[in-house]
């Protein structure tokens, strides 16, 4: 405890007394400042100087697969460019490095961009390689510990590592850009002559600078609430709306959130599905487009179930709560169909292992044109469907133009009806009703059959669903290539009610994004998707009359490949790759769903069979 000072003393006690409260002081603040600068050390213990081996590297890719040092393969170099996507100076230096990538294409050397953004998702940080049209790996630095293991402190900072793993270099990309201005040229090219040194087997000359940019902050939690967070009344309402609907008994989901011990249960599986965005399955990137069956988590959403599952995890009274959502009688989710479909075959599902995809005919033969407002995929046994896809073959087969509609796990069924705006599905005269069905496995053997169910209009057909695929061909992936660009596009005929946009590619597939581009040279992003996951093959719905686009506009996709080895999915990056039908191969299909905005077909249907009234 510090010394009182006396009320009454001497000017010699007084002086004295002050003395020993000034050295009690001082002691206090140094001992506190030595506090600090031991947490500081044993934070930035394992940080690596220059000239040093680094041990190992841990962090999350794009697809939120956790992969290290070790993955990123052998070369001769290794650049890990440290970014966010807020800091200004990481904007302007992209195209630098993609220039400089340019110029050393040949070499053996590897770029990754490190986001360290405390804020950034993982969705945001492949959407940046998109938006700046870079080749290189990105990956989450979730806790820095990359950062700290290479003692980078700033964005955009650099580290060279050489073939063997030693970190030669630490710094900046030159002396050009800084957060108080830009010079008209850079000076000394820092990061392009310590590349060429290494490259050439030589010591780098200058092997530390110092940077100019954004200073690295670590991510905190949210703040506490003002009251006690329970499951039922504040958690279970989002379960329920986000969670449930798929992870209940009987269904392809691995475990139930009925409750809060379900929960509990699984809460840091949880923690690290909501952190990287895998669940709820949603990967469109929020900044384009908006889809009426977006099942994401908002950030208030985010926020709150982690403030539960960083307490105590008190589950509160179930009354406070909302009521579990209730399974209806129904096996249908569009209410009874008036026609059901089963297919004659039962399939068995193995144990384990990878199933090929089946193909199925369904038995039954629709001799007249029929108009459908509502399909529904309904496998008996969910758990073993991973997905499936139901177009109609005539006498000259299938194909990507007759594709009708998917079944995934938490996905909606295809009900033209529920809009009550007329549209429909036209089956032309003498077509049958094919699957191709995706299989998973559960540990033990399984049985499965599948039903089609399908509702006919009640009232006249207004406007026909239609449909356009954007399917380039002639093309060949090289061994090896990260980020292969594809691109097609198509032109509307006439003025377009867009109602629907969906993503086919196989296990390369790394990003699609759609375009509107506009007759008077306007240009909108309708969907992105920079992370796409070939086991979540979802559609995006639009709320009929949201996104009008006028005849002219050519609707465009451009897509990425990763071909390279550091795709954890990728069959043989050694190997060219063109296109075909099974995972092996690979696919660009861009579906757009759309009906004319001015149709009017104004055709009486008979609601018993689907067919015209006479």
């Amino acid at each position: 405890m510090l010394m009182q000072i006396p009320t009454v003393a001497s000017t010699g006690t007084r002086c004295r007394a002050i003395s020993k409260i000034a050295l009690s002081v001082v002691a206090i603040f140094f001992f506190a400042r030595s506090a600090q600068a031991f947490i500081v050390d044993d934070v930035t213990s394992n940080t690596v100087s220059i000239g040093s081996k680094v041990p190992d590297l841990r962090f999350k890719d794009i697809r939120s697969v956790p992969r290290s040092l070790a993955d990123l393969g052998s070369h001769q170099a290794y650049v890990f460019a440290f970014v966010t996507t807020q800091c200004p100076i990481v904007k302007k230096s992209l195209p630098k490095l993609k220039e400089l990538h340019d110029k050393l294409q040949g070499e053996d050397l590897i770029i990754v961009c490190v986001n360290v953004g405390a804020n950034d998702t993982i969705r945001e940080v492949a959407a940046q390689a998109i938006e700046f049209d870079v080749p290189f790996i990105f990956v989450k630095d979730y806790d820095l510990s990359v950062a700290r293991t290479l003692g980078v402190t700033k964005t955009p900072e650099f580290a060279v590592l050489d073939h063997d793993h030693n970190l030669v270099y630490r710094g900046r990309f030159d002396d050009q850009l800084r957060l108080g201005g830009t010079k008209a040229t850079p000076g000394r090219a820092d990061l392009e002559i310590a590349l060429d040194e290494v490259l050439h087997a030589k010591a780098v000359s200058i092997s530390q600078t110092t940077t100019d940019g954004c200073l690295i902050t670590p991510s905190s939690s949210p703040r506490p609430s003002a009251h006690t967070i329970t499951y039922y009344k504040d958690v279970a309402a989002i379960i329920h709306e986000k969670c449930t609907p798929c992870h209940r008994p009987g269904t392809a989901a691995p475990f139930s959130l009925s409750s809060a011990e379900d929960f509990s249960a699984n809460a840091e599986m949880i923690r690290e599905v909501i952190r990287d965005e895998t669940m709820p399955p949603w990967y469109a990137n929020p900044r384009h487009g908006r889809f009426q069956n977006d099942r994401s988590l908002t950030n208030t959403e985010k926020n709150l179930i982690h403030s539960w599952l960083d307490s105590e995890q008190e589950p509160g009274k179930p009354e406070d709560g909302p009521s579990a959502p209730e399974v209806t009688d129904t096996k249908w989710r569009i209410g009874t169909p008036d026609l059901v479909i089963t297919m004659l075959e039962q399939h068995t599902v193995p144990a384990t292992g990878s199933v090929p995809y089946k193909y199925v005919i369904l038995p039954h033969v629709f001799f007249n044109e029929t108009w459908v407002e509502a399909f529904e995929i309904r496998p008996e046994n969910p758990s073993v469907v991973h997905h499936c896809n139901m177009a109609y073959a005539t006498s000259e087969g299938a194909s990507d133009e007759t594709f009708i509609t998917g079944y995934v796990p938490g996905g909606q069924p295809l009900d033209l009806g529920r809009f009550k705006s007329g549209i429909a599905y036209r089956i032309p005269a003498g077509s049958g009703l094919g699957l191709q069905i995706h299989y998973t496995t559960t540990g033990k053997e399984e049985k499965s059959r599948i039903q089609v169910g399908l509702r006919f209009p009640r009232e006249q057909v207004r406007k026909q669903l239609h449909h356009f695929v954007l399917d380039p061909r002639g093309w060949k992936i090289p061994p090896g290539n990260p980020a292969f660009k594809l691109r097609e596009s198509h032109t509307l005929k006439h003025n377009a009610d867009l109602l629907g946009l969906f993503t086919h590619m196989h296990v390369r597939g790394r990003d699609m994004t759609f375009f509107a581009n506009m007759a008077n040279g306007e240009r909108e992003c309708l969907l992105q998707i920079p992370n796409y996951n070939f086991e979540w093959q979802l559609g995006y719905e639009l709320k009929p009359g949201s996104k009008i686009l006028p005849k002219g506009t050519t609707i465009e996709a451009i897509a990425h490949f990763d071909n390279s080895n550091f795709n954890p999915y990728n069959p043989d990056a050694a190997k060219s790759v063109e296109y075909g039908p099974q995972t092996v191969d690979e696919m660009f299909n861009g579906f757009v769903f759309y009906v004319d905005n001015d149709e009017e077909l104004s055709i009486p249907i008979n609601p018993k069979t689907g067919r015209r009234s006479k």
